[in-house]
């Protein structure tokens, strides 16, 4: 902890909501690339996490442009005795008029709430959690909104989505001077840089990887956290009957919605993201499209290490999270395992994120008597898998702009992938007429489907000539469009103009 930078001023400010420097995967390692891709800005990080248990040591060595990193958890609270309070009639009278703008279809934030003083001393965490105000506001809204769920439920529901808010108020009040904030999600760290942007006077620039709010619908579906603390038949409902999934889900619409409202650029990785935005109420004026990049010199130079055989080994560089969803490449290899006996598939990638979900996997593994075809290695060198690999694969439910397929394009690697995010503009070509002629790179297919997974699978290893075509298509879309200095020179322009 005493290497960690620290400096009083930097041109960019980044917000990383548990990602970079602490979490590996494909955002972090944007970032990592970003800052070290343009040496001549200095970068700093504000990180915010749940809880300081859910997170290891810095896993990057740290740019040396990279002069300041603060580190917040929003969820670690500080044990106090609460006391008898009042609380201030005027700041609940403004927080109820923000609930007006969550359930309609203003994207606008009350001008009182735009003052972070307004956090600080009008409203604060503990007038919001002991005041009698607090009481009446939770009770009004309630019987207002859901009276037919348990008030127990509405009132910790509500107490848990706000309390990070004060926490954020905070960070941005002490925040360092920066000449840009530049969040790579919405949700908390949006909101954060939304509030900077007002409190600061600075532009914002947001890019999206993934579209936080329709994965945050995800994670609400299968969420075992959101239910009810009262026994109920609907806990297990879908969304929409489960009222107390629907407020989180409301809650993160309504600031990715702010958020939008509030960036000067609004960035996402491919086409078809962009338009997800504008759906989700982004002005479109204010959107615009940076393809990821890759280091092809460096990658293109693993084609040499390749042997002359298409190796059996399928490998899926990801955690091991149920996004992911590793159970259906488990069920996909047994599949495949019928027609090429020894083929192997790796698993790369952390494993302590989700740890139940990791055992389920290994105990899945060893119930198809998968344990000589299916490898969990953790975290590896890529250069070192990819050129021992005879195919990439993703079969993730929800996915933006995957590095890792451009990075195995680079290395000379087909890649088989579920029809997630940009997975098939990449595989089959989508920026221009150019892009579309130069032709597949791989296949793609529907998510969740183990049998059209593994008879791609076994369609590329065992055909060299469909295989090579589609290593040539991978080298030839990756040297045109997704090279790494086009995506920094991009990005070098925008910092630039907003500046």
């Amino acid at each position: 902890m005493s290497n960690i930078p620290k400096s009083t001023t930097v041109d960019i400010m980044l917000v990383c909501e548990g990602t970079y420097p602490y979490i590996r995967g494909g955002v972090s390692s944007w970032i990592h690339q970003l800052i070290l891709g343009l040496p001549h800005f200095s970068f700093g990080i504000i990180f915010i996490g749940s809880r300081p248990e859910d997170y290891s040591d810095i896993l990057y060595t740290l740019p040396k442009n990279l002069r300041h990193l603060e580190v917040h958890y929003l969820y670690e609270e500080k044990k106090f005795l609460p006391k008898k309070r009042k609380g201030n009639e005027k700041a609940f009278k403004a927080l109820s008029s923000f609930y007006q703008e969550i359930n309609s279809d203003s994207v606008k934030m009350p001008n009182e709430l735009k003052n972070i003083d307004f956090f600080i001393s009008k409203l604060t965490k503990e007038d919001f959690l002991y005041s009698k105000e607090s009481w009446n506001f939770m009770k009004r809204i309630y019987e207002k909104n859901a009276p037919d769920i348990p008030f127990i439920d509405y009132f910790w529901t509500l107490r848990n989505i706000h309390a990070p808010i004060w926490k954020i108020a905070h960070i941005v009040k002490n925040m360092r001077k920066a000449k840009v904030i530049h969040a790579p999600s919405t949700g908390y760290a949006g909101f954060l840089s939304l509030l900077s942007a007002n409190d600061k006077e600075i532009p914002f620039i947001l890019t999206e990887h993934g579209i936080y709010t329709r994965e945050r619908k995800i994670d609400m579906l299968s969420a075992k956290w959101v239910s009810y603390h009262t026994p109920t038949l609907l806990e297990d409902a879908p969304i929409e009957m489960n009222y107390i999934k629907q407020m989180w889900v409301k809650f993160f619409e309504k600031i990715g919605a702010l958020t939008y409202n509030r960036a000067n650029h609004i960035i996402s990785l491919y086409p078809g993201a962009r338009e997800i935005q504008i759906a989700y109420s982004a002005p479109r004026e204010k959107t615009m499209v940076i393809p990821n990049g890759v280091d092809m010199p460096r990658l293109n130079a693993l084609v040499k290490k390749r042997v002359t055989r298409i190796p059996k080994v399928i490998t899926l560089i990801g955690r091991v999270v149920s996004i992911k969803d590793i159970k259906t490449f488990i069920r996909a290899i047994a599949i495949t395992k019928k027609h090429i006996p020894d083929v192997e598939g790796w698993i790369v990638g952390a494993m302590d994120e989700e740890p139940l979900y990791a055992k389920e996997c290994e105990e899945m593994v060893n119930s198809f008597d998968l344990k000589e075809n299916v490898s969990f290695l953790g975290f590896q060198k890529i250069d070192d898998i990819l050129p021992k690999s005879g195919l990439l694969t993703l079969t993730s439910i929800s996915e933006g702009m995957p590095l890792v397929i451009l990075e195995g394009f680079a290395a000379g690697l087909p890649c088989v992938s579920t029809n997630v995010g940009s997975c098939q503009d990449l595989i089959y070509g989508a920026l221009d007429e150019a892009d579309i002629a130069i032709g597949k790179a791989g296949a793609t297919t529907p998510i969740a489907n183990p049998l059209a997974l593994a008879e791609n699978y076994i369609r590329f290893l065992e055909d060299e000539v469909l295989w090579k075509k589609a290593q040539q298509n991978a080298l030839k879309r990756v040297e045109t469009y997704y090279q790494e200095h086009q995506f920094l020179a991009r990005y070098d322009a925008l910092y630039r103009e907003v500046m």
